[in-house]
């Protein structure tokens, strides 16, 4: 396998619409920590358009508009770009070069395997004659994605541990057929189960734009408001003194997720902590209002200087264009070297030092 030295982050997200609460505690929180680590040597962040093509090919112009939506809640979190490298997919050609080059190292047999595919088509609710073979190839799309910046590292959720291995299956196959050039990337999980990915407000499995069941990190106090006293609590909770549930119950889900020990002297001096909190609703006596209205205290706390950095940034649309376009340029001179190295190992270079001119001329000469 290649060896470097270097420690490179690739991650990313498609540009489906804003990004909230679950963008936020899955990923989102993580970067900015990366970022900020000094460990890692590179950190580069992917707004994945192509691949939100897959299953949006027939609305490029909702991809277009949720471009600069990623890139504001980006920014507002605290991604640097001084620190952190935001690019465009679509702005990286080398990337759909290696597709094409790994498809050949891959069967549809073993893509048909996938678990992550397989659950992201049953989700769509694609069947086999409607599946777009983009969507299909996804797993060497993300593939490419990831080898054309020689990533060692990708954080991600364990549901994405099969795509990294179709990923690091590539790499070897590569590499013991041409030349040891890629690098083989490991997952970096989770620190915490609050880190997991975060259940919409009504207990759903994710957070989904069409069900109405996100907090977004635009989102005003009134509609933060709104969405948290709609959320799925204890259906049995029917009364304050009954005992109730805290499992499964979405307030304490984002609880869990969001709340610290120190904001409860502040906002609900009652409990020291959340266990104690906790405790409380399991015995009964203690309402699912009381509880909503102290998540509301604790996301605003989080969200308000979230909210007040996109508002800044909103007033600096050119920057934030000139950001995504320095980002893609400096993106596409990196994977444009790897793509180099991949053609120069295939031997399909024909054109670089002239050496298939000399092949023949040394096959007529003898």
């Amino acid at each position: 396998m290649a060896e470097q030295n270097k420690k490179i982050i690739l991650t990313g997200d498609r540009p489906t619409g804003r990004l909230h609460l679950g963008h936020y505690v899955g990923s989102l929180k993580r970067r900015v920590e990366l970022q900020n680590s000094g460990e890692y040597d590179e950190i580069n962040i992917m707004i994945a358009d192509d691949q939100a093509l897959t299953d949006n090919a027939d609305n490029p112009q909702k991809i277009r508009d949720n471009i600069i939506e990623v890139a504001l809640d980006y920014l507002s979190v605290g991604i640097d770009p001084s620190k952190s490298t935001i690019f465009l997919q679509s702005g990286v050609p080398a990337l759909h070069a290696l597709t094409f080059y790994y498809m050949n190292l891959v069967t549809t047999a073993r893509l048909s395997r996938n678990p992550t595919v397989k659950s992201e088509i049953q989700m769509r609710g694609f069947d086999n004659e409607g599946l777009p073979a983009g969507f299909f190839t996804y797993p060497v799309s993300q593939a490419a994605d990831i080898t054309a910046f020689k990533a060692t590292t990708v954080p991600a959720g364990e549901d994405q541990e099969p795509m990294l291995e179709q990923t690091r299956e590539i790499v070897r196959k590569f590499n013991s057929t041409y030349g040891d050039v890629l690098v083989e990337p490991k997952i970096l999980l989770p620190e915490a189960k609050a880190q997991l990915r975060l259940p919409g407000i009504d207990g759903k499995a994710k957070m989904s734009k069409s069900l109405g069941n996100c907090i977004y990190l635009s989102d005003d106090p009134e509609t933060v408001k709104k969405q948290v006293m709609s959320m799925y609590t204890d259906p049995t909770h029917v009364n304050v003194a009954d005992p109730g549930h805290v499992e499964g119950n979405m307030v304490f889900t984002y609880l869990d997720a969001f709340s610290r020990d120190e904001q409860f002297a502040e906002y609900l001096p009652d409990y020291s902590c959340l266990d104690e909190m906790k405790e409380h609703y399991a015995k009964g006596g203690l309402g699912d209002v009381k509880c909503k209205k102290f998540l509301i205290k604790v996301l605003e706390e989080m969200l308000t200087p979230i909210r007040e950095e996109r508002h800044n940034w909103e007033q600096r649309i050119p920057e934030v264009y000139e950001i995504l376009r320095e980002g893609t340029l400096k993106a596409a001179e990196k994977a444009n070297e790897t793509l180099e190295q991949v053609r120069t190992e295939m031997r399909i270079d024909y054109f670089k030092d002239g050496s298939i001119v000399k092949d023949w001329e040394e096959k007529f000469n003898n």
